[in-house]
């Protein structure tokens, strides 16, 4: 198992609860594990029934396991406190309100957002680092990041020699940091990338579609789960089985178009929250598919 798992796919298709079962079940093997959100929508907190936030808090009933929210609002302000900080003994306060505003724009936000992502797979302290991302275009978005301001940055020193948030000087450091995440990112031994899906044509095209944008970005170490499968025992029911003839075909479908493994997870009866049943889950994963 690589030290990054990357769990992604469209929204509502069950990915928080398998990275959360995911991650604890490393962290009852004994490894220390974080498990890091980045979808502004997680369910985060209502699954393991506590708070979740910027700051990295230890799950309460499973040793050895952390988790940490990165709200982009959230990081936007604490990168701004911290490129503000040196400047605010230097300058008058009108100075830094105009600084502060020329900060507050969606460039701004991506950069900082990325460094808390950054932030997260260079901390030492942990084993496993697993990541409940936002949904694939979101994601996307923020693993092409890299490239694109790697471009910006070479841009802004043939022109001004600023960026939207400081001169490029300032900035070497940090690129520097972000190629290093992306050559993290297509290390195939580092990291991995986790398609959750459901049988079902929308979920999986739009899987399909960002694995061939991963390939792009040359991030090859990518698995998929269907979640949401009706049991073997019970396809013999008159409802589940008709559930179970419309899920077979994209089932089969997904075997012929996707290169990597394919594990399959059941239809649970019970919400997966709590401890109990994310063991649970966690213990079926690890019998679908080898991470």
């Amino acid at each position: 198992m690589t030290k990054y798992l990357f769990f992604s796919g469209k929204g509502g298709v069950g990915k928080t609860s398998l990275s959360s079962a995911t991650a604890v079940m490393l962290a009852k093997r004994g490894a220390r594990t974080l498990l890091v959100t980045t979808d502004p929508a997680s369910n985060l907190g209502d699954v393991f029934g506590q708070e979740v936030g910027l700051e990295v808090r230890a799950v309460q009933g499973v040793p050895y396991l952390f988790i940490q929210e990165i709200n982009p609002n959230q990081a936007l302000q604490t990168y701004k406190d911290r490129a503000l900080a040196p400047l605010r003994e230097l300058f008058p306060e009108e100075f830094l309100q105009a600084a502060e505003e020329k900060m507050s724009g969606p460039c701004t936000e991506e950069i900082a957002t990325f460094d808390q992502f950054i932030a997260c797979m260079h901390q030492p302290d942990y084993e496993w680092v697993v990541f409940d991302t936002a949904p694939t275009g979101h994601t996307l978005r923020l693993l092409e990041l890299p490239s694109s301001w790697s471009l910006h940055i070479e841009e802004s020193a043939q022109g001004s020699g600023q960026t939207c948030i400081g001169s490029v000087d300032a900035l070497a450091a940090s690129k520097e940091q972000y190629d290093n995440a992306v050559r993290a990112l297509q290390d195939p031994d580092t990291t991995t990338f986790v398609f959750v899906t459901q049988p079902a044509r929308l979920p999986m095209d739009e899987m399909l579609r960002s694995a061939n944008e991963l390939q792009k970005l040359e991030i090859p170490n990518q698995v998929a789960i269907v979640n949401g499968v009706i049991p073997e025992d019970e396809r013999t029911h008159p409802y589940s089985s008709r559930r179970w003839q419309k899920q077979e075909p994209f089932i089969q479908d997904l075997r012929s178009r996707f290169a990597g493994s394919i594990g399959y997870m059941p239809l649970y009866s019970d919400e997966v929250k709590g401890i109990a049943m994310l063991e649970q889950v966690g213990r079926d994963l690890q019998h679908a598919i080898q991470l």
